[in-house]
């Protein structure tokens, strides 16, 4: 018997998703375990496999499109089965949906005339009934954006959605303040270059690797810093989970480094080339982007002198990192040559006062400037 495969749920808040690639075509034979599809969610793209044997009769929706949780993906039967019947009564379902909505008569034949979807219009009757105008007005905005010159749209994917929704909660909900620091960066340099003398050109440490661990070692020494906010208590995060902001094509992802503190700059550093690379190639898994406690984007390679960044919400800070750049400097009450980086430390002040943010800042500098001290 023909059995309905429907648009899983693959992340907690995943709300609809996206077939970027179907695997099977119809008339394939498929076997429990198969990968489907790949579906790109509001986190990550996922490979989904299913746990029905047949073969696949029906497709519900095309690669590139998004329906909900729950709205049909595909049916799987057996070879030559029948389905006109369930694919009439899936029909019907929508239909009935459809008509949910309150239209006019001849607001609803001219928008299946035109090809336009009902869902998409507002209506502008009584309790926001559709009206022909309303279908009217919508065709013209169309046909206007078509016939703009130059003019290209891209629809948002459901990642850029839901980074959209997580910066702009994070942004308006978490009172932001910011505390700008310089690096000198001489020390540093040097510790990288005498670690990496000793290492394999796989096995390369980078200046983000070194921060990481930093961060890491920091927060143990201030763990007011670790910690999240909700409306009825402050959350002491009794590990350290670092997040580590990487920009993929849709936006933004941020995998995290578990138990940071725990681990040498060696696994930190395999750790986060593993995690990129996947993040990049959308093959990164929901819990490699779920529970850090603190964030650092770093924007150095890029030539950034210094930027604030919002908070990755639950964190309560985020440390924007900048390029290391030369500068004269005062030492001994000279002018020399050095090397500056500049942090910015972006904060939550229902949790983090400026003492706190300040104190924090400080044991990292010191552990930046003399980073042999962070292998101990």
């Amino acid at each position: 018997m023909a059995e309905i495969i429907y648009m899983p749920q693959l992340s907690d808040t995943m709300k609809e998703g996206t077939v970027i690639k179907w695997n099977k075509k119809i008339g394939d034979k498929v076997s429990e375990g198969d990968i489907l599809a790949e579906i790109e969610t509001d986190k990550a793209t996922q490979d989904f496999e299913i746990d029905v044997s047949g073969v696949l009769l029906f497709i519900g929706i095309k690669e590139g499109e998004t329906t909900r949780v729950n709205d049909v993906l595909a049916i799987i039967g057996y070879e030559g089965e029948d389905i006109n019947h369930i694919i009439s009564e899936l029909h019907k379902n929508k239909e009935e949906k459809n008509q949910k909505i309150f239209i006019s008569p001849i607001a609803k034949k001219m928008a299946k005339k035109i090809g336009i979807s009902i869902e998409n219009v507002q209506g502008s009757g009584e309790y926001g009934r559709i009206v022909k105008k309303d279908i009217e007005s919508y065709e013209k905005i169309n046909l206007k954006e078509k016939k703009g010159k130059n003019q290209k749209t891209i629809v948002h994917s459901s990642i850029r959605k839901k980074i959209a929704e997580h910066l702009t909660y994070s942004k308006f909900s978490a009172p932001h303040y910011y505390l700008f620091s310089e690096i000198y960066a001489d020390k540093l340099i040097e510790f990288r270059k005498n670690l990496n003398h000793k290492l394999s050109l796989e096995e390369k440490i980078s200046f983000n690797d070194i921060i990481i661990k930093a961060v890491a070692q920091s927060l143990k020494k201030h763990p007011d810093i670790n910690v999240s906010w909700n409306d009825e208590k402050i959350i002491i995060h009794p590990h350290i989970h670092i997040g580590v902001a990487v920009a993929i094509q849709d936006g933004l992802i941020v995998p995290v480094i578990k138990n940071a503190d725990q681990k040498s700059l060696l696994q930190i550093s395999k750790e986060i080339r593993d995690k990129v690379l996947r993040s990049k190639s959308k093959k990164i898994q929901p819990e490699e982007i779920e529970n850090s406690t603190f964030t650092v984007s770093n924007l150095g390679m890029y030539e950034i002198e210094s930027f604030t960044s919002i908070i990755n919400t639950p964190n309560t800070s985020i440390l924007s990192v900048g390029s290391i750049m030369v500068r004269p400097v005062v030492k001994n009450y000279k002018i020399e040559i050095g090397n500056i980086m500049k942090i910015t430390l972006s904060c939550d002040h229902r949790i983090i006062d400026g003492v706190k943010g300040s104190q924090y800042i400080h044991s990292l500098k010191n552990f930046l400037e003399d980073p042999i001290t962070i292998l101990f």
